[in-house]
């Protein structure tokens, strides 16, 4: 366990040190496996395989409070997703990892249902957890079913 939390640490500040921008880069095919946003030594931002896409952790510093910061981590959330060729409506499951589940969980959860489509809801895990960075309060993953 420990070190599966030190791997998520390391996975978490690549994270925070890679840039989301609009071009993530070529996609590349391994066989049926398809890898985009390679620009991070240590991850793909999305890997496409069998019509299924994972997205890694997201986190965004940039606000200071656990609302902005979840608003923030789901835009990329929905950017990634429709550079994949889905949306939210597709989801199926999500993992979150909150700083402080007593301080933090109300205001993620009320920035969730926010944005989830109320018809299409995934399979979903929260805990708490130590994040990479002082400053980060949460961060996403999710797997999605692309569109055909």
């Amino acid at each position: 366990m420990i070190a599966r939390l030190g791997m998520k640490r390391l996975i978490s500040r690549c994270a925070i040190n890679s840039s989301i921008s609009s071009n993530q880069g070529p996609i590349r095919n391994f066989g049926s496996v398809q890898r985009k946003g390679l620009d991070n030594p240590n991850m793909s931002q999305t890997v496409v395989h069998n019509g299924i896409v994972y997205i890694s952790g997201q986190v965004d510093a940039t606000a200071s409070d656990i609302e902005g910061q979840t608003k923030d981590v789901l835009s990329k959330v929905d950017k990634l997703l429709g550079e994949a060729g889905t949306d939210k409506a597709n989801l199926l499951t999500a993992s979150i990892w909150v700083k402080d589940i007593e301080t933090d969980f109300k205001g993620m959860n009320s920035v969730w249902n926010q944005w989830l489509d109320p018809d299409n809801k995934p399979v979903r895990a929260t805990v708490e957890a130590n994040m990479a960075s002082p400053e980060i309060l949460v961060e996403v993953q999710v797997s999605a079913a692309v569109k055909k």
